[in-house]
């Protein structure tokens, strides 16, 4: 179980390193670099909203991290990852709502360069976080279900 708890701790370290250097280079590149004049005032909320849902993607990937470790040392079945899987499903909430806010922008740039895609975008954008917080929350309950009958048949024995 090592190799393979090994394996997904280093794909969260890949998962958020393309996301750190959008955040360093990435946008602030497309801050200064607007495609047109026109509506780049209308790109700085969404940047911004950006840069604060990246805040909870980190605490949500730090937690999917202990909860690796936690499964490294034989503790999955604990209540210390049914908290990790409760702060993912906080930190994936907060990002879907920041996306949300951010949506009437998406609409408003679409607007302005003719571009009804960007709203598909924005809505995958904005779902994809909510689907995860809500996966999360089924994970959380049955993980504390399956805590709860161990415990029961731990005092049955």
């Amino acid at each position: 179980m090592k190799r393979e708890t090994l394996f997904l701790k280093l794909a969260v370290i890949l998962i958020g390193i393309p996301i750190l250097a959008l955040c360093i280079y990435g946008l602030f590149w497309l801050a200064n670099e607007a495609a047109s004049p026109e509506y780049a005032h209308l790109l700085y909320p969404v940047i911004i909203g950006i840069y604060v849902a990246a805040i909870p993607f980190y605490i949500a990937l730090y937690q999917a991290f202990k909860l690796l470790s936690y499964i490294d040392k034989n503790k999955a079945f604990s209540e210390l990852s049914v908290k990790a899987l409760k702060n993912i499903k906080y930190c994936a909430a907060a990002i879907g709502i920041i996306y949300g806010v951010c949506m009437p922008f998406f609409y408003l740039i679409a607007e302005k360069d003719d571009a009804p895609g960007i709203i598909i975008i924005g809505m995958v954008i904005t779902f994809a976080p909510i689907v995860i917080a809500v996966f999360a929350a089924v994970l959380q309950k049955l993980l504390k279900n399956a805590i709860d009958i161990k415990t029961e048949n731990d005092l049955t024995i």
